[in-house]
This record gives structure tokens, sequence and C-alpha cells, in this order.
């Protein structure tokens, strides 16, 4: 049992008859400064039941608590501190990741329930752009997420390969484009057309007809149409998977808007069965009045539909195929209003676990302070940024290591890793600006510095000639550094559960750099290789870093190379 809720339990012997034993174990918390112990109790809550000061009640506590992994107990002020027995706690927590290993923190609370994630989801027939990287990694890192809870991810690539943008690309195929060109640097080629497209319409607005002429045939079955679009949707998919390759994700579904097409007209006929379709200006709307929201508009004057249409479509159709526990939709937070009007329109429509659709938003990647632009052709493209990021990590590598084998892998594994950590270290809400330099640093709170840390504890062991720890020996540290380490260690399923309750990366990326600076200050500190009585104690120590920061690094979808 954690040392948390031994503690909660020490107290809820002394106040049974004021406080439940959960109340006690969330009022619990982790002192700002380490010299005020490792746990505190707050007596406000106990101020009116008892009718005296905070600061008295902590004051009567004091010498009341005890329990077996209990150092001392400290009032300070309104504060009951918790010191711990180092060596006993630090014993149940070396035994408890040493035995259970890659399954440390692990839980079965999702009972193999399927969770469908709406995640990455670029256009085709364009690039992968860095406006495309947080859908994509944030998306990803859940999923490993809700699979160490227990649940069943499903990641789906929800492909924008639908639209009035694809009659547009194939009018500037007509007009400009070379098929020779296209298959030589298909998705280059196709977004210079949809530039080319866009440049030129702002001179000849007509274009823009003729744009929405070429997707009427598309959407008619049109021979011509539909041959060009198969053809750029199959060259942007081959293209799209050598980035996900290198950022090594997998995904269970590429069913696109296209998928949905004739799955539209059923929702429409479903919303007028239950009498939820209103005429409005010769639209078709469903009123959201009561939600506080705006009418979901669902058929155009012209009888288009929209993508809130096909949304229904889809949300219907996973709930069909996979009878989902909770659906996640990893989309940038400008779509917040979509969403809402989604899940209001599916309550409408009698459908309860509406509730379970969570909208997870994100803030922008912007470069020198402004949003990236498909149409106007600023575009950073991810492939070109993976490429540089290599490119900066071989750099260093060679500066730092000119013999290591295998360099360009690691140097791959350290570059793409430091840009996939760099944006799940940042609140998943946050903008942030994108500098390439200093994502690649070996030094700071960077994906190349806990991949670093990791190998050069690794490096410990080799030097140690130490592989194997057994999980039923005895060992207990008790000097500070160590014990920094041991909390944080102690600290990470808890930390799993609040990542997964937030549907927060950052909060495991932020594990994983406190942890690599705490080994790195105990081993400044501590000499690990010294024939000492702790000695066998502070190695397997050293190996539960490896096993963690490789674990919080895989959640993030960031591979751990051995050596660097």
């Amino acid at each position: 049992m954690e040392y948390k809720q031994l503690v909660a339990q020490a107290l809820h012997e002394v106040l049974k008859d004021q406080l439940e034993l959960n109340e006690i174990s969330h009022l619990l918390e982790k002192p700002k400064m380490a010299e005020h112990g490792d746990l505190a109790f707050p007596a406000f809550q106990l101020a009116k039941i008892l009718r005296k000061s905070p600061a008295q009640i902590a004051a009567d506590l004091e010498n009341k608590v005890s329990s077996p992994i209990i150092e001392k107990a400290e009032s300070v002020g309104p504060y009951l501190n918790f010191f711990l027995k180092k060596d006993q706690v630090s014993r149940q927590i070396l035994n408890k990741i040493l035995e259970e290993k890659d399954d440390y923190g692990s839980s079965d609370m999702g009972k193999g329930q399927n969770v469908p994630i709406d995640m990455s989801s670029p256009n085709i027939a364009k690039p992968m752009s860095m406006g495309h990287l947080r859908s994509t990694v944030i998306g990803n890192a859940l999923s490993n997420i809700l699979r160490k809870m227990g649940y069943n991810p499903i990641r789906i690539n929800y492909l924008g390969d639908w639209g009035t943008q694809f009659g547009k690309l194939i009018s500037a195929y007509k007009k400009w484009g070379n098929e020779e060109e296209v298959r030589a640097n298909p998705i280059k080629e196709l977004l210079r057309l949809y530039v080319t497209f866009h440049e030129e319409a702002e001179k000849h607005p007509e274009l823009e007809d003729e744009g929405r002429a070429w997707f009427k045939k598309l959407e008619d079955g049109n021979e011509e149409a539909l041959a060009l679009w198969n053809w750029f949707r199959k060259e942007s998919l081959a293209e799209f998977q050598k980035v996900y390759d290198r950022l090594n994700i997998n995904f269970d579904s590429y069913n696109g808007e296209a998928f949905y097409n004739d799955k539209m007209d059923s929702v429409v006929s479903l919303l007028d069965n239950k009498n939820l379709l209103k005429l409005n200006q010769g639209a078709h709307i469903v009123d959201l009045e009561k939600y506080d929201l705006n009418p979901a508009l669902i058929k155009k004057t012209d009888g288009a539909t929209l993508y809130i249409t096909r949304d229904l479509a889809a949300a219907l159709y996973r709930k069909d195929t996979y009878n989902f526990s909770q659906a996640l939709y990893v989309v940038g937070q400008e779509q917040a209003n979509h969403f809402k009007q989604l899940k209001a329109v599916l309550s409408e429509m009698g459908y309860d676990w509406a509730e379970n659709i969570h909208h997870i938003p994100f803030g922008l990647i912007t470069k020198d302070g402004k949003k990236l632009s498909t149409r106007k052709g600023k575009v950073v493209l991810l492939e070109e940024v993976l490429n540089e990021a290599s490119k900066l990590a071989l750099n260093q590598i060679e500066a730092k290591n000119p013999n290591l084998d295998d360099k360009e892998v690691v140097a791959e594994q350290v570059g793409v890793g430091a840009v996939i950590f760099h944006d799940l270290k940042n609140d998943r809400l946050n903008n942030f600006d994108f500098t390439i330099e200093e994502v690649v640093q070996f030094e700071g709170e960077t994906g190349p510095y806990v991949q670093y840390t990791r190998a050069r504890a690794l490096s410990i062991l080799k030097k140690a000639e130490k592989s194997t720890f057994s999980s039923s020996e005895n060992y207990s540290l008790r000097d500070d550094y160590s014990w920094e380490v041991l909390k944080l260690i102690q600290e990470f399923p808890d930390t799993l559960h609040r990542a997964y309750r937030q549907y927060e990366p950052s909060i495991i990326a932020k594990h994983a750099i406190h942890l690599a600076q705490a080994f790195n200050k105990f081993y400044a500190n501590i000499r690990v290789l010294d024939e000492h009585a702790e000695k066998e104690a502070r190695l397997a120590l050293v190996f539960a870093v490896t096993e963690l920061l490789k674990q919080d690094l895989t959640i993030l979808g960031v591979e751990s190379p051995d050596q660097m």
C-alpha cells in the first residue's frame, strides 16, 4: 500500500469521528519544500468542527498520530507535516518497481473497454505540416495512457479526403498540372497547384465556380473526377505513412470524411423522424437554444450536408462498431463550439452516451509568433523539421560520443523524440512558439536530456556489471538525494492516473523531467560505484530509474536509446 494511504489511515485513527478516510486522503498534500517533510495535512477543514484554530488543531495532533512508517510528525502553523522512515519506505518502493517493471503504475480500471480516438486527420493532397503534429502526438500519448489504465484505445485517422477543396485541386491540376511532376513529388506538387489556384482565384473569382463544379462532378460519381481523387488520396497516404513511420505511430482506422458520404442521409432521416429538424430560411437546422448554443446547421439551402452531419454519422457508426465507453476527439480548441453542438444534437436524439464524447482541445504551434497557413503556402513541413532535428542531434552526438555505434539511428531517435517531447511537455491548451535549436538540446527540460539521463544511468550499471535485481532483497536507502528520486518513483502511478483524468500528457513529460533532474543530483552527490553498505541498494535505484524513464518516454511515444 502506498505511504500516502498509510498516513491517511494513521490520521483516521485519531479523526474517525470528524472525517472519512477518503476525505483525509484527498486533503493530504505534498509540501512545496523538502524541509517541510514528505506529506502535509492542512487542518483548516477541522476548524469549524472542533471550534479551534487550524494551528491549534495541528499542534494537538502532533503527538497523537503514529504509524510504523512515520519517523515524526511536526506542526507548522495550520499544517501537520509528516516525515517518513526513509529506509523502510525506500525498501517498499524499490521492491515494488523491481517486481512489476513495465507493469508498474498499470491499472485494470478500463476493463478492456473500447475508446476510439479521433486524431491526426490531415487533409489529403496537402503536406503534413507542424500544425498536424499536436493532434498526432497528443492522440498517440493519450492512447498509450489509456492502455496503461486498462482501456483498449482505437486510433482513428479521420482523413480530410472530401469537400470543395478537391474540386479546386482537380481544376488546378487540369489547368496547370503535369502527371510526371505529381508522380515524382506528389505532395509538394499538389500543394503548389492548390496555392496557385487560390492566388489565381483572387484575380479571377470565376475560378471558384469552376472548382465547385468539379466537386459537384466528384459527388455525382464522374469517372475522371473520381480517378483523380483516388490517385491524389493514394499518393498522399503513401507520403503520410513515411512521417507516421518516423513518429512510430500506427492507426487502427483510416476512415475519413468520404467514408461517411453514404451514411449521412440516414442521419438526416433519423433527425426528421425524431421531429428535430426545423426549416430556417430554406436550410434544415436543429434548434439548440436550451443548450445556449447556436442552431446546428444540418443541411444547407442547396441540399449539401455539413461537417456536423458527417460527424453525427461518424459518432453513430463508431458507437455501433466499437460500443465505446468514451470517445475522444483530439482537435484544436477553435473547434470547441462544433463539439458542443455535436454532443447537444446527440443528446436531443436521445443518446445518453453523448455524455461520454470528449473534445480534447489544444493550442497552436506558432513560428515567430505567427499562425501557420497552408492556403498561402506559409507551411513548415513536418518531415523537414524531423530531418533538421535529426541532423542537429547527429552533430551533438558527433561532438559528445564520436565512436558511438549506429549513431545515425540514435540521432533519428533523439531528433524525432526531441520534437515529440517538446510538444508534449507543454500544457495541452497552451500555444507555443517552435525554435528547433532550443528543442534539440542535451541540457535543459528537453527530450534529449531525459534520454541522455537514462543512457547515463545504464552506463553506470554496465560499469558495475549489474543488470538484474531481486525484488525480495532488502534494498533500503536513507540519504536525501535518493529520497527525492524515490518519492518521484512512488508518485508515478498517481501521476499516470492524473494524466488520464485530465487527458494531459504533459503531466507524464514533467514527471520524466523531474525524475531525470532528481537522478542527476543524486549521481552528482552520491558515489554509487564506491564500496559501501548501500552500494547494491543504490544500484537498484539506478536500475529503477532506467525502467521508469523508459516507461515515461514510451508513453509519450519517444524512443529510449541505450547509448548516446
